[in-house]
């Protein structure tokens, strides 16, 4: 369930963020089933120690599935970092980018990890030909996700339910795997994920906060709306001179 208007969707919704207190809060909701962090999100969370960080998000969340990104450019340190990574705790997933800075695809690397049972989540994926050749380095092995990052896909003006939909069949090939939908610009994408069968969506705590919206009267959220503009005038002490009128 999404909310109590709702009905129950297939979906499962993970917490993006970096902001500890935030991760602790919603480890609290019941319709929070995983979370995902990166460096970027990290940074601006001013988060200064990374195991630390890590140490103190997995004593919140639980035992759901939370996924910590190994930022190395070379693939020997990024694997001895997703292996250290991986040795936290059985429910984090080891975000490994598809490509490393120039370009090489990190599909060796996946495939050695995930054979010695690491669970990963394949990263920054937004083409249909990354998913077919990050699946077919996944073979069923250890659990993992794959991430598509369906809103920067939306940034450039490509429409991307299309890449997802395929996403979903070719993941759907390896047991184990799971396709996440990353970087969803708005809620509606939450309900397009759960149409086309998409495992997972990622979304902030911006997003997250609009859930309760779902089923809301549209004319009567019109009129909330009126009232808002309305008041932020008044409270703002707004005045036009309409003398010569």
């Amino acid at each position: 369930m999404i909310d109590g208007r709702s009905t129950a969707l297939r979906v499962r919704v993970f917490a993006d963020g970096a902001d500890l207190a935030s991760i602790a809060r919603l480890a609290q909701d019941g319709r929070i089933s995983g979370f995902t962090t990166n460096p970027t999100l990290m940074r601006r969370a001013g988060v200064q120690d990374y195991r630390a960080f890590a140490r103190d998000a997995l004593a919140v969340v639980g035992d759901r599935p939370i996924s910590f990104e190994v930022f190395a450019d070379d693939f020997p340190t990024m694997e001895r970092q997703a292996i250290a990574i991986a040795s936290w705790g059985r429910n984090v997933n080891v975000k490994i980018p598809v490509t490393d800075g120039s370009g090489t695809f990190s599909g060796p690397l996946i495939g050695r990890l995930t054979d010695r049972g690491v669970a990963v989540n394949v990263t920054a994926i937004m083409a249909v030909e990354q998913v077919g050749r990050v699946v077919a380095c996944l073979a069923g092995k250890a659990p993992s996700f794959v991430s598509v990052f369906a809103g920067r896909v939306a940034d450039t003006g490509v429409d991307p339910l299309p890449l997802m939909a395929q996403s979903v069949s070719l993941v759907n090939r390896v047991a184990g795997a799971q396709l996440i939908w990353a970087s969803p610009r708005e809620i509606l994408n939450l309900y397009q994920a759960d149409e086309i069968g998409c495992h997972v969506i990622t979304m902030t705590p911006d997003l997250l906060a609009k859930l309760d919206l779902h089923g809301k009267d549209l004319e009567g959220y019109s009129l909330e709306t009126v009232r808002q503009f309305r008041d932020d005038a008044a409270r703002a002490g707004y005045a036009i001179d309409t003398s010569a009128t």
